[in-house]
């Protein structure tokens, strides 16, 4: 499972961080990333609406790679994983949430900021992290810097990354892809205008391709 999921994350460059206040919008949302030919949502457990939407998505839009973001507690990522995140990502590093993932052969992206969080996470045999806050730890020039001492590293970066600056990371050789919720913000999420997210989330599949 998680060798798959993140085959998908890398082949399709996008990541839409997802908050979402009502499990019914969630397959309206799917459909519009579809359309836009992102087929991967990491839901935030922001809300309380995180779980039954992951559950719903995952299992009314099979296509869809369903993950499960803002997880900071075992308890969290056992729910996400029972209601079938096929990924979990963290604002930060936590060993526990590490060790669960694993132990449920789930896909986990550990939030780093300093070199030291990912010297640590190597030692971990943890290879790929999310560089989050992105833009202000130092963004592209903090990639290039992490990426002479510690090449076998990959970094999904989230936070301040946006259509103007998401290609400048993709081209990154040490990048899988971006995150992000430039595309699937939460005004436009809460009053179901997925035609804007389709837009929105075609401009982002053609920013990267540049």
């Amino acid at each position: 499972m998680s060798n798959s999921a993140l085959e998908k994350i890398t082949a399709t460059g996008i990541v839409p961080v997802v908050t979402i206040d009502s499990p019914e919008k969630v397959i309206g949302l799917g459909k519009a990333l579809h359309i836009a030919d992102i087929s991967i949502a990491e839901i935030t457990f922001r809300t309380a609406a995180a779980a039954e939407s992951i559950r719903r998505l995952n299992k009314e839009m099979p296509e869809i790679l369903v993950g499960a973001g803002t997880i900071v507690n075992i308890n969290q990522a056992k729910q996400a994983i029972e209601a079938g995140a096929q990924f979990i990502v963290s604002p930060g590093y936590s060993d526990d949430i590490v060790k669960f993932c694993r132990d449920n052969d789930i896909l986990v992206v550990p939030g780093v900021t300093t070199p030291t969080e990912v010297q640590y996470g190597l030692s971990q045999n943890v290879e790929i992290f999310k560089l989050f806050p992105a833009e202000i730890s130092g963004g592209v020039k903090m990639l290039d810097a992490l990426k002479g001492p510690f090449p076998q590293a990959k970094f999904i970066p989230t936070g301040g990354i946006n259509q103007n600056n998401a290609a400048d990371y993709i081209r990154r050789p040490n990048v899988l892809a971006v995150g992000g919720s430039w595309m699937v913000p939460p005004d436009l999420v809460s009053i179901e205008d997925w035609d804007s997210i389709t837009r929105l989330g075609q401009l982002a599949v053609a920013a990267i391709a540049q």
